[in-house]
């Protein structure tokens, strides 16, 4: 090696850190730009208005019904176009709740579905070791659809990368908000949740933002349980379970995005749960990796169930993501998922679709898009593949409830 090359790899050596510090805050602030363009004045996200059909479909009445209302003058009045269409803002979608709940016929249906005094509640918590599992998406739309069918839902970003967050219009680095890491934390400068928790554009669903202070949360954890003067790092697993114990009675329902990896922020995440949905893409390096991740989840459960942690789920599921049905090895792998597991399985598949990603490439989800502003044959189909395994999920968390 000449002297020349030799002082190149040195260069490029101690300027490493230096370059990727520069790229990722000149993605940043791209990001932010064209958040400011989106969003203006304050970058903060707003919503679309539902159609009628919509609206019939999420609240649980006919379209019939809600035209017959608007007819008689009840209920919030819809915003009606030239063409006699009827669409309601996601605020109006809670009134015509509450109006339903105090003057609805049907005794065997609840418009406003929260959760009683004598039930628990529910923290669902979405794990993968393995990034590109849709773990993210699945959170988000099911957060999102839980706000849409009238739940009180905290989505809760654990994962240092906030995509999570990014979906529902917060930049960490720039926004500055605080992550759950402050209302868990070790020290004097932990916070309270409720002083951190965001509104978001969907009423019904506040979140806690991730940022990359959660990271430090890994490097605490085994210092605080080192730490002879004090048991708060012998409990670490209990941290995530007694800051939700502070907004308790706001909340029917809390979505977890784990980070992809197995450490402690999931750990303490797994143990405050009340149910568990396992995301898998259903090809054989991913289903391979699964299997490494259940063994090492396992082996580490034992000894901390052991510690004292109570890890006692209502129930568990697999859910299949980005399937593709007419591919055959994916769909061989699901046959073959089903014949080991058939009752841990969601029935219903996400099915993988464009119209997501398309979705994504404007920080948005599928219920936040205009059907008119993409293929409205796969718009429906992808919308349709989401609800489903959405609506399966809120049924298991009803029947926790007893329901």
């Amino acid at each position: 090696m000449n002297a020349n090359s030799a002082s190149v790899q040195r260069k490029a050596a101690v300027n490493f850190e230096d370059q990727i510090l520069e790229q990722g805050d000149l993605i940043s602030q791209k990001l932010h730009l064209l958040s400011m363009q989106r969003f203006p004045p304050n970058a903060r996200k707003t919503l679309r208005s539902f159609s009628l059909a919509e609206v019939a479909n999420y609240v649980g009445v006919s379209q019939s019904t809600l035209k017959k209302l608007h007819l008689d003058g009840k209920g919030p009045s819809p915003q009606t176009s030239t063409s006699g269409r009827r669409s309601y803002t996601a605020d109006q979608m809670q009134e015509l709740r509450a109006y339903l709940d105090q003057h609805g016929r049907s005794e065997s249906r609840m418009y406003v579905p929260h959760r009683r005094r004598s039930e628990k509640l529910q923290v669902v918590a979405v794990v993968n070791f393995k990034g590109g599992s849709g773990k993210t998406t699945t959170a988000a739309h099911l957060s999102q659809y839980l706000a849409l069918t009238g739940h009180r839902v905290l989505a809760v970003d654990l994962d240092p990368q906030a995509s999570l967050s990014s979906l529902h219009g917060f930049q960490p680095e720039l926004d500055q908000v605080s992550s759950i890491y402050d209302a868990i934390r070790y020290d004097a400068e932990k916070k309270t949740l409720s002083s951190i928790i965001q509104p978001t554009n969907f009423p019904g669903l506040d979140i806690v933002p991730a940022n990359l202070d959660l990271q430090e949360y890994e490097y605490d954890t085994p210092l605080a349980m080192a730490d002879r003067s004090t048991n708060e790092g012998k409990t670490f697993f209990t941290r995530i379970s007694r800051a939700l114990a502070e907004v308790d009675d706001r909340y029917d329902i809390v979505v977890i995005d784990c980070p992809p990896q197995l450490g402690y922020l999931t750990l303490t995440a797994l143990t405050a749960a009340t149910s568990v949905l396992i995301t898998i893409h259903p090809q054989m390096l991913d289903v391979m990796s699964m299997g490494q991740f259940l063994l090492m989840l396992g082996g580490i459960l034992k000894p901390i169930r052991s510690a004292g942690a109570e890890v006692n789920l209502s129930w568990y599921r697999y859910v299949i993501t980005r399937y593709e049905p007419t591919d055959v090895p994916q769909a061989q792998m699901v046959g073959f998922m089903s014949t080991m597991f058939h009752e841990f399985m969601l029935k219903n598949q996400m099915l993988k679709s464009t119209a997501v990603s398309d979705a994504g490439i404007t920080k948005q989800t599928l219920y936040e898009v205009e059907r008119a502003s993409m293929n409205r044959a796969t718009y429906d189909r992808a919308l349709e593949s989401l609800n489903a395994v959405n609506a399966e999920i809120a049924d298991l968390i009803h029947q926790s409830w007893g329901r």
